[in-house]
């Protein structure tokens, strides 16, 4: 090249791009200006050229620093490998099998596949609010794949071993190429493995898992909401070729309660009190979560009317706040009256219709007398 360009502007990216930015560019480039695409067109290739050299310096950490400080007499002798004229067609097949191995599962050269982590687990927990808000341990029964005690997790049978692949020289993958083009693709002998098994073993039949259910003991943290989920690291199902075992999600679901409605960390119920209790106030026991506590009710206490007992609802099980119990009143409308209780109602609606306060009997004992009747 007569004139050396920046690397950076080759590739279109800024001083401080990150790797997977310099990747990304120098594939489109890659892809846009590669030969075979472009056949007969020298411009074309000089560009892909350029390009290349401008990502091998920059996709090194050592030869991008020296760049950057020193410019391209920091990383004079690179060169573009090949011949004379500085193209080498074989390097191509290297090129496009690091830009496709993302595709057919392989890297920049033949390695072979990592054995498969065991996948996760997700079981579905049901429980009482009760035992949410305080916690609980709960033993469960999970069916799953382990490892095959008899050979091991290897699926090879006893006295033998797994050998390798001889249609992929263990690599696991197998390379494909016609031209400048080559690709790399798994191993349709040994799936990527890298190993096959002559003498497989008779309990797991060369898989090196086998199917069981495992009893595991679950301990749920106080304060577990619906959808919360409760992690076993290692205790999904197990890997292949002794690779490590995924994990077990337990979900948990909450059961709906009778008195109780849980928003956050705070609870909510209906109380309700009679009509008379409402009308000149009282004293009543309310249940909550952890047990029963007194409720003052105010004299002239409407239907509907909320009140918050701080601290009588859920524990978060993160943040270890407490929630609050909301008691929503409701007044109860009484049924079945005796004829007494009739009449004295009927004095009421009078003495509320004329206005009058201490009208009924004695006053206030007459309403008293009148609360007595109606009082549960």
């Amino acid at each position: 090249m007569s004139e050396k360009k920046d690397y950076y502007d080759l590739l279109g990216v800024a001083r401080n791009a990150s790797d997977a930015e310099l990747k990304t560019a120098y594939r489109r480039l890659a892809m846009k200006y590669h030969p075979d695409r472009n056949p007969g067109d020298h411009e074309a290739e000089a560009k892909f050229k350029e390009a290349k050299q401008a990502y091998e310096v920059l996709s090194d950490s050592q030869k991008r620093a020296a760049y950057d400080q020193f410019g391209h007499a920091g990383v004079e002798g690179g060169g573009m490998g090949g011949g004379p004229g500085g193209f080498n067609p074989g390097d191509l097949g290297d090129i496009f099998g690091d830009i496709f191995g993302d595709i057919f599962g392989g890297g920049g050269g033949a390695s072979r596949q990592r054995a498969t982590q065991g996948q996760d687990l997700l079981y579905h927990l049901e429980l009482s609010l009760e035992e949410a808000v305080h916690g609980k341990t709960v033993e469960i029964k999970v069916p799953t794949l382990v490892s095959c005690s008899y050979c091991s997790g290897t699926g090879a049978a006893k006295g033998s071993s797994p050998e390798k692949c001889t249609t992929c020289d263990g690599h696991g993958q197998v390379r494909m190429q016609r031209g400048y083009f080559a690709v790399q693709q798994t191993c349709p002998t040994c799936h990527g493995r890298g190993k096959m098994i002559k003498n497989p073993c008779d309990h797991c039949y060369g898989q090196g898992r086998i199917k069981q259910q495992k009893t595991l003991s679950v301990k749920v943290p106080a304060g577990v909401n619906e959808g919360d989920r409760v992690r076993l690291a290692g205790e999904g199902e197990a890997g292949q070729q002794g690779a490590p075992a995924g994990d077990l999600y337990v979900q948990i679901s909450v059961k709906q309660h009778a008195i109780f409605q849980r928003e956050g960390n705070d609870l909510h119920c209906q109380v309700p009190i009679s009509f008379v209790m409402a009308a000149i106030g009282g004293e009543m026991e309310i249940p909550t979560i952890d047990g029963r506590v007194k409720l003052k009710i105010p004299p002239g206490t409407q239907s509907g009317k909320q009140f918050r007992l701080r601290g009588k609802g859920v524990q978060a099980s993160r943040s270890g706040r407490t929630g609050d119990l909301f008691c929503h009143v409701m007044v109860e409308t009484p049924v079945n009256l005796t004829k007494e209780q009739t009449q004295l109602l009927e004095q009421l609606r009078v003495s509320l219709e004329a206005g009058g306060i201490d009208i009924i009997h004695k006053g206030k004992n007459g309403l008293m007398e009148f609360a007595n009747f109606l009082r549960v």
